[in-house]
Order: C-alpha cells, then structure tokens, then sequence
C-alpha cells in the first residue's frame, strides 16, 4: 500500500465506463458544422437599424370575393325536367 509503485488510472480516464451516447464522439473537431436549423438561425439576416425594427406590418387591400365553383343553370322550358349535375372534376 505504502511502498507499492502501481498506480491505478480512473476508469474514465482510460475509457472504459458507463457510456450514455452508445457510440463514438467526436470531441475535437477542427472545423464542427452547423445542422440545417442552426445554420440558419445563426445566419439569418438581422434587423438592426431602429427604423427597421420599430417597422409594422404591411396593411393589404382586402381580397375581392371568390367567385363560385359552378352556378346551375336551368332552362325556362325544361323547368320539369330531371337535371343532372356536371360530373366532377378530377382532383390533382
């Protein structure tokens, strides 16, 4: 114990131990490159003047009303006839 000349080295200095990751880190990298979401929140372009910050929205003109997909219409002289309605279009 006291005269002994082994020296014993951590078990997490050597490696070995309870590892969370399950597989191989990298710990030094010279160059680490950012993931898509970080890259660009990192990259994004900035507002940085007080005009520009302090800027509302823009306020558009409301969109005029849609017209209808399809009006039937209904001759005056078939009024008793059965009508049958367009086939529908196909969906894309």
């Amino acid at each position: 114990m006291f005269g002994c000349g082994v020296v014993m080295a951590a078990s997490q200095a050597m490696g070995i131990g309870r590892r969370s990751d399950g597989g191989l880190t990298i710990v030094c990298s010279s160059r680490p490159q950012k993931k898509a979401t970080a890259h660009h929140m990192k990259t994004r372009p900035r507002k940085t003047q007080a005009w520009d910050r302090n800027r509302k929205p823009t306020v558009y003109d409301p969109l005029p009303p849609l017209p209808p997909d399809w009006t039937l219409v209904i001759p005056a002289d078939a009024s008793s006839a059965p009508v049958t309605p367009p086939p529908p279009t196909p969906s894309a």
